[in-house]
């Protein structure tokens, strides 16, 4: 009999830890995806159509921007020491497009955003290299 109650809280014991262990998994894979979806590359093209009243940042050097940027554009250069304290300055609550010459700058800095709270950060697939192989306009 004893030994009997002793198997069986084992048994319960093993499946309590079972279970916990699946939660943990489930909570850390939709912590993922959580993760995965505040970050989209988008399109030159969709970036284009969106291109109105938005957040966008380009994050290169100003002699780059000044060379050629997309329209409404704010300029944060991504080397500059205050360049995290210019980018707190953003509206959480709006979107924020962001590129730089061919993406690396701003993969960075979108990661950067989303630490500090950003939900929903769109990356310029590509970054202006691509913008400029799709023939869309800048600004000189």
């Amino acid at each position: 009999m004893k030994n009997r109650i002793t198997s069986l809280l084992l048994l319960a014991f093993i499946s309590m830890n079972f279970v916990a262990c699946g939660q943990k998994s489930g909570t850390k894979e939709k912590n993922n995806e959580l993760d995965q979806a505040a970050i989209s590359l988008i399109s030159p093209e969709d970036l284009n159509q969106a291109n109105k009243d938005i957040q966008l940042i380009d994050v290169r050097k100003p002699d780059e921007f000044a060379s050629g940027h997309i329209e409404n554009a704010v300029n944060m250069n991504f080397y500059d020491e205050d360049f995290e304290a210019q980018i707190k300055n953003l509206d959480k609550d709006k979107d924020v497009y962001i590129y730089c010459r061919s993406g690396g700058r701003s993969g960075k800095a979108a990661k950067q955003l989303e630490e500090l709270g950003f939900t929903k950060v769109y990356d310029l697939e590509g970054g202006i290299l691509n913008w400029e192989k799709q023939n869309l306009p800048l600004v000189k």
